[in-house]
């Protein structure tokens, strides 16, 4: 059984027909302009999204197997599982994987437990898991997900190509009931910056032009994108208009996000600011006990920023909010990531957050684009 749902769209003229051929598990949109009133888009899908606070791209997890719709126990559930139904939506990148009944506990039976995705299935079914209903669960730990497009059907945004990552890649967007690129002309960090905003990537390291990620195929979407930075998804920024475009794939841009971490706060720069780090869906802050240039040299690094000059405890850059995520790091200085670094694990902190810690790196703002 293959469960449809609608929405209608008020329009002024008439828009082109659009059709897009989909297989019975993807759950994706069919647009059609019905006369000069409305278009009428629906989506086929075997997976729904569903609960308190819900929306057509993040909420409970629920499949339809048997005949009846059943959750997702959130036992081993996590970003990996959650971009495989983002994608499987349509609806961009997952942001954050929640357990724990976030949108509420469903009903009925609990249909698949302990799923472990790579990642690049084309479903949820498709993912490694016991078998259906074979679990040991409660619905208080129901799965969900937050995927990248839920601000709008016309915001949905992904990161694709070769040695693409979640937070890096060749940008895609998605309009007109198609995934197309973005054109290099006039690409900068600020555009940049508002992808990774978007998908919850942290701050952006590069704006690699020239297909950096591969080429594309089909539309050329946007060109001449001019965003300030401050927008909250890319098609807010100033652009000339979906397809309006004079460009090739061999022109298509692309984003290098910071991806788990940001430097934010009063008086912060790309290269400055309070270190903060996202994990279990939500942004929290480093505390600084045992913070030294070891630990800033490893933010340094993974921010692109060259190498640490200082590493600031008690708040300089403001207090946080939030969960305090980090404490009593100790890097060596020599490891890829700030989550890589010995810490006690998440959330075990005997901290405020006038202790919150800081990093101010070797390269200044005026080298960024050099």
């Amino acid at each position: 059984m293959i469960f449809f749902f609608f929405f209608f769209q008020c329009v002024s003229s008439s828009p082109p027909l659009y059709l897009l051929q989909v297989s019975p598990l993807s759950c994706v949109p069919f647009q059609f302009t019905l006369g000069q009133i409305f278009n009428l888009i629906f989506y086929v899908c075997d997976v729904l999204l569903v609960g308190s606070g819900s929306t057509r791209c993040s909420g409970r997890v629920e499949v339809f197997h048997g005949g009846t719709w059943g959750t997702v126990c959130d036992d081993g559930w996590d970003l990996n599982d959650a971009q495989v139904v983002c994608r499987q939506m349509n609806c961009g990148t997952a942001v954050s994987a929640p357990g724990s009944a976030h949108f509420g506990p469903g009903s009925g039976p609990i249909w698949l437990d302990d799923v472990a995705c790579s990642g690049s299935e084309s479903s949820l079914t498709e993912c490694p898991h016991p078998g259906f209903g074979t679990e040991d669960c409660a619905h208080d730990e129901d799965a969900g997900v937050i995927c990248s497009g839920e601000k709008s059907f016309s915001t949905v945004i992904r990161l694709v190509g070769p040695g693409s990552t979640r937070c890096s890649g060749r940008v895609e967007v998605f309009h007109g009931g198609t995934w197309g690129t973005v054109c290099d002309d006039g690409w900068d960090l600020n555009d940049a910056q508002v992808v990774c905003k978007q998908l919850n990537c942290g701050t952006a390291l590069r704006a690699p032009g020239s297909a950096h990620f591969g080429h594309g195929s089909g539309r050329i979407w946007l060109d001449d994108v001019a965003c300030s930075g401050n927008e909250s998804s890319l098609t807010e920024c100033p652009h000339p208009g979906f397809g309006t475009e004079d460009c090739e794939h061999r022109e298509d841009a692309g984003v290098i996000c910071s991806d788990h971490i940001r430097l934010v706060g009063p008086g912060s720069t790309r290269c400055s600011g309070r270190v903060e780090v996202f994990h279990g869906g939500t942004w929290g802050t480093v505390c600084d006990d045992g913070w030294d240039l070891n630990d800033a040299q490893v933010v340094c690094r993974q921010m692109n920023c060259g190498t640490a000059v200082s590493a600031p405890g008690s708040a300089h850059f403001g207090p946080g909010s939030g969960p305090i995520w980090l404490d009593d790091v100790a890097c060596s200085g020599n490891e890829s990531s700030l989550t890589e670094c010995p810490h006690p694990g998440f959330g075990t902190e005997d901290c405020a957050h006038d202790e919150d810690a800081g990093v101010i790196c070797s390269v200044k703002p005026m080298e960024l684009d050099q």
